[in-house]
């Protein structure tokens, strides 16, 4: 499963991630997109756990919290509708906001 991290601040790198779901689990992937051309974060980001309850109970705790000075959203992400093809993931798929 993955998690869908919104309103995320712009100041947010992958370490900030891996070090407040870490407190939750073993964190196997962390996906922060940014603007193909400014290079600029989205605001957004995908994080994938290596245990699903402890991913539950992340998106739980996490989910409203303010965390660098957004209140942030956080759920399961669900798989875009119609494809989306599968370029830059090993395991196929691609995943939307929810």
């Amino acid at each position: 499963m993955t998690i869908y991290i919104g309103n995320l601040s712009f100041q947010a790198t992958e370490e900030d991630l891996r070090e407040v779901f870490a407190e939750y689990g073993k964190v196997s992937r962390i996906s922060l997109p940014t603007d193909r051309e400014t290079g600029r974060k989205r605001g957004f980001a995908f994080v994938e756990m290596e245990d699903e309850s402890k991913e539950d109970l992340a998106i739980s705790e996490l989910d409203g919290a303010e965390w660098l000075g957004r209140e942030i959203r956080v759920n399961k992400a669900k798989p875009r509708e119609g494809g989306g093809g599968n370029v830059g993931r090993k395991n196929g798929g691609s995943f939307s906001r929810s």
